[in-house]
């Protein structure tokens, strides 16, 4: 049915989908490399020398500029999603009784009389099943510039060579991993915070599968992406805080 059709679920499908065929085209050459992901690279260079050599610093740096150029943006998102839900919550009971209406018909008759009784209850909230999707455009937005800096830090020969805190750019370092999964997991648990507990179910599932998702790249992949995602948590973890108060 046309209210089952875009779930939440279906969303997140369409998320991963589309990371994919960005990740597939994320090359050492082709466009997305030379219009976001060269850019990036050449941006953390100078940034380094800015900061005397620091590569640690820049990543730091980039990561966090890049946030907060997009931070007006999630919030005009989370603030659509939330008028949404406000909507759904007050049209679901409406709904029920119309899917209940044509529960034991299904000719194509009625199953089209359905429909137009929704479509009609759709346009008296303002709302549409699409909602949900047009919802998740502004994070398919952001998702090419993450996956950009992403490979510009990965791509820049230079930033191996360096050292930052405790650890080696070039290497793994499993302290930094370990805290890249705690911020995650913390950011993931107030996220939580102000959800129905009836969303809170859905969404648990999610709150552990990111953390374990950045932990596995944390632990094997260099310590310069492990701090570009541990940077990125302890933002998400503000970020979230700020939104939450805000709307």
């Amino acid at each position: 049915m046309t209210n089952k059709l875009f779930t939440k679920q279906t969303v997140l499908m369409l998320l991963l989908l589309s990371t994919t065929v960005v990740l597939s085209g994320c090359g050492e050459a082709g466009v997305f490399h030379d219009y976001f992901v060269h850019p990036f690279s050449f941006l953390i260079v100078k940034l380094a020398t800015f900061f005397g050599g620091s590569y640690g610093y820049a990543i730091i740096a980039i990561t966090l500029g890049v946030r907060f150029i997009l931070l007006p943006l999630v919030i005009k998102q989370t603030r659509s999603n939330k008028t949404m839900q406000q909507k759904m919550k007050v049209l679901k009971p409406e709904m029920d009784e119309v899917m209940a209406k044509y529960k034991g018909d299904k000719t194509p008759e009625s199953q089209m009389a359905m429909q137009k009784e929704l479509s009609a209850l759709y346009q008296k909230h303002g709302t549409s099943p699409f909602a949900a999707v047009s919802g998740c455009l502004p994070l398919l937005i952001q998702m090419p510039i993450f996956i950009a800096l992403f490979y510009a830090i990965r791509q820049t020969p230079e930033i191996a060579t360096h050292s930052f805190l405790w650890f080696e750019l070039g290497s793994r370092d499993t302290p930094l991993a370990v805290i890249t999964i705690m911020m995650y997991f913390i950011q993931a648990r107030i996220s939580l915070i102000n959800i129905a507990p009836e969303q809170q179910k859905q969404m648990k599932m999610l709150m552990y599968i990111t953390p374990i998702m950045m932990g596995m790249i944390a632990f094997t992949a260099p310590s310069a992406l492990a701090l570009y995602w541990c940077v990125g948590a302890m933002f998400l973890v503000i970020q979230t805080l700020i939104i939450k108060r805000l709307t």
